[in-house]
């Protein structure tokens, strides 16, 4: 008997038909994608939310694995991402782009990751474990990114975060989101 269990995890927990973004190489995001109100009691010009998300299938046979598949996205979240337009330009709209394109090399990170992995019976497991990973990697490069740019203040720092990641993307290609 061949039986297919279906879970699907998500790295932000959103509403049900809360429109989505997937991170796109040829799609830079503009300040209409950010919909969300601007939260005025933080001194942030901008906020962008973005996230990985997960589902993965398992086929079994005589209650054994077989086989699984799995759908990785990188994904940014209009209505919880804002910006101060008083305060928002190009500088920071680039700043807040690398914030997506970071989510997007964690994606791809992930993606290599789970085309190492071979079938077991501790797959489901696997799978969580190499997701809370990535997603624990994710945040921290993330923090590291506003740390080391001042929030993109540092211009200096700005560019070189800027060439990593493109140099990153680049050495994953094969395993970018699908346009």
């Amino acid at each position: 008997m061949i039986r297919i269990l279906l879970v699907t995890c998500c790295f932000l927990c959103i509403q049900k038909d809360e429109p989505v973004l997937s991170w796109n190489e040829s799609y830079q995001l503009t300040w209409v994608d950010f919909k969300a109100k601007p939260n005025n009691r933080v001194s942030a010009t901008a906020v962008t939310a973005s996230g990985i998300t997960f589902g993965f299938s398992i086929t079994e046979s005589n209650s054994q694995p077989i086989s699984f598949t799995t759908e990785v996205y990188a994904h940014f979240y209009p209505q919880k991402s804002w910006f101060k337009p008083e305060l928002a330009n190009n500088h920071v709209l680039r700043h807040e782009q690398l914030h997506f394109d970071i989510t997007e090399l964690h994606a791809r990170k992930f993606r290599q990751q789970i085309s190492k992995l071979k079938i077991s019976n501790t797959i489901k497991k696997d799978l969580r474990n190499l997701h809370n990973e990535i997603n624990k990697a994710l945040e921290d490069m993330q923090n590291k990114y506003d740390a080391e740019t001042n929030f993109s203040r540092h211009d200096e720092f700005q560019s070189k975060w800027q060439l990593y990641v493109d140099k990153e993307l680049e050495k994953l290609s094969e395993y970018k989101s699908v346009d």
